[in-house]
């Protein structure tokens, strides 16, 4: 049997030794820009590749992919994205056609489209043939984890539990 995976590290990503100041920038790629025009790339069909659509305004919100890393490559228009490491420091990017983003394997990312008037588009590849996806609020406020128990975790009170649960689409439990 074979197996393809990213090795198991110790940390949330290697950074060249030399480094001093770590952003956003180290994450991303731009050597790409105008080799892409208007049409939108095929839709791969492939369990290791993503085609996604972001109308005008809206947010993939926030995930993990548990088994691989993500590369994304804008293809149309201009996203907002970034990724939280394990220290809790957020790296983000504005990326515009043909920019390439790196978001580790197993950590809390994101991607938004600002724009009211231009929708954008991506393609995700990962570094496993089943790279998993959880979403942190449906994981969270969808699952029937206990609004008592919820409440605590996020040092507010029930009926705030209750009001996420309602914009996540969940039933509030009484």
């Amino acid at each position: 049997m074979v197996y393809g995976s990213d090795p198991d590290i110790i940390s949330d990503f290697l950074a060249p030794a030399n480094s001093t100041a770590l952003d956003g920038n180290f994450f991303t790629f731009t050597g790409l820009r105008g080799i892409f025009d208007a049409d939108y790339p095929p839709n791969f069909k492939s369990v290791s590749f993503a085609t996604l659509e972001y109308p005008t305004g809206t947010l993939n919100p926030p995930h993990i992919h548990p088994r691989s890393s993500e590369l994304l490559i804008v293809v149309d228009g201009s996203l907002e994205v970034g990724f939280v490491d394990t220290t809790g420091k957020l790296y983000s990017q504005t990326l515009q056609v043909a920019d390439i983003f790196v978001f580790p394997k197993g950590l809390v990312h994101y991607q938004y489209n600002p724009s009211s008037d231009q929708p954008a588009m991506a393609v995700s590849s990962f570094a496993s043939a089943n790279a998993g996806t959880v979403s942190i609020p449906s994981t969270v406020f969808a699952t029937g984890i206990d609004d008592d128990l919820l409440a605590k975790g996020f040092k507010t009170d029930v009926a705030t539990i209750q009001k996420i649960k309602a914009g996540v689409g969940a039933k509030a439990k009484n």
